[in-house]
């Protein structure tokens, strides 16, 4: 649910011919919006994954918690016991808001399982999900990574 945030924060919308979005939407009823748009919720995630990097206060996670207040209870719908935080069918913007307004909260409180990031490179800004082994990754992906190397590399060789 993490990397559903930050793509949502990262592009304002939700690649629906992704693996990841086309499981969860399809598993859990939830009909995409047609215009592919979800109202002021991928500006509302964004602030609040600036706020969990930054080690700022978590205001927007409180008002993703009051603007989509996530509606926990049990299901087994994959033969698995397991919690949800919204009832399947729902919108989508509700239902992906509340979603990660539960996801984000578990992070402000210190999941020690998630690791969130901004890109490095420079004028990028991108969030990513550090799911590296000792959790220091510093780019959103390979192309930012070999972009600022060979800019590094560069300013070296004309140095020289």
């Amino acid at each position: 649910m993490t990397r559903l945030a930050v793509e949502l924060a990262n592009t304002a919308t939700l690649d629906l011919d992704g693996e990841l979005v086309a499981a969860f939407f399809g598993e859990h009823e939830v009909v995409p919006p047609p215009d592919g748009t979800y109202g002021g919720l991928p500006e509302l995630v964004s602030t609040a994954l600036a706020q969990l990097v930054d080690g700022d206060a978590p205001d927007a996670v409180h008002r993703l918690l009051r603007d989509y207040p996530p509606e926990m209870h049990l299901s087994d719908h994959d033969g698995v016991l397991h919690i949800h935080f919204s009832r399947d069918g729902t919108p989508a913007e509700r239902w992906l808001g509340q979603l990660i307004a539960a996801k984000l909260a578990l992070v402000a409180a210190g999941d020690p399982a998630v690791t969130l990031g901004r890109c490095a490179a420079a004028g990028c800004g991108n969030y990513f999900v550090d799911q590296s082994r000792n959790r220091t990754r510093r780019f959103c992906g390979n192309a930012c990574a070999s972009r600022t190397t060979v800019a590094a590399y560069r300013a070296r060789a004309t140095q020289d």
